[in-house]
């Protein structure tokens, strides 16, 4: 088998190292006999050293001029040639825990993906409790979180790969395609329930809770209209890191 992990980044210099230095450590940690694996970045139209960050890391670089997390997703997807692909985002850290799960679930033969619990590095209390509530929606509803969804390549292909359309939670638009795909074919979504991927909670810190709320309440507006909204798409682009 071979894995692609797949990183969208727009200016994410502060964090891309620590990221892809976890990924480089944890599959330091577990050889597996047959298991090849690749790591691609996709340089979101960054203004900052993220490129140079990737590439000194070894990674595989492809550019995507057009700031959208859907595309820049399917763009590094579109440069990887593993059989299994995990996104993971450029502010999380990828444990040893989560991967070994992860590829457990991919060698069983009964998924054509998922994803993982997560958690924050940091948080409020407010943090914690959103937290909290998305694993519980997670695990109910068989979402996947963004900042770590797997899939198989074949999968992910003739599924149409994330709504391209989407500038917020595309990661829900290509977990209800994953499901369709695999149905007919008696493979599964799952969620990972044993580890927590980690990803950095500064978005707690560089918005403020009400700022926050107007965003969930624009994504939530129907028929996934928020999510398509160009100002959902300019908030994730404006600079905050």
């Amino acid at each position: 088998m071979k894995l692609s992990i797949i990183v969208p980044a727009y200016n994410e210099e502060k964090l891309l190292g620590a990221c892809l230095a976890s990924v480089r450590e944890t599959l330091a940690l577990r050889p597996r006999p047959g298991l090849e694996s690749e790591v691609v970045v996709c340089d979101n139209a960054s203004t900052d050293s993220t490129p140079r960050i990737a590439q000194d890391a070894g990674a595989k670089l492809v550019f995507e001029p057009v700031r959208r997390i859907s595309v820049a997703r399917n763009s590094g997807a579109a440069a990887a040639s593993g059989d299994w692909f995990l996104f993971i985002d450029a502010d999380s850290r990828l444990s040893p825990a989560a991967l070994e799960a992860m590829l457990q679930a991919a060698e069983s033969g009964r998924f054509a993906g998922g994803g993982c619990l997560i958690d924050f590095d940091r948080k409020p209390w407010w943090g914690a409790f959103l937290v909290k509530t998305w694993n519980l929606v997670s695990l109910t509803m068989r979402w996947a979180a963004g900042s770590f969804v797997f899939c198989r390549a074949d999968a992910f292909k003739e599924a149409g790969g994330f709504p391209p359309e989407l500038a917020a939670g595309e990661e829900l638009g290509l977990a209800r395609a994953l499901k369709a795909w695999g149905k007919p074919r008696g493979l599964g979504f799952t969620i990972l329930t044993g580890p927590r991927h980690v990803s950095s909670g500064r978005k707690c810190y560089l918005y403020s809770p009400w700022e926050l709320l107007g965003i969930l309440l624009e994504m939530a507006m129907p028929p996934w209209r928020g999510m398509r909204d160009t100002r959902i798409n300019r908030q994730l682009y404006d600079g905050r890191r």
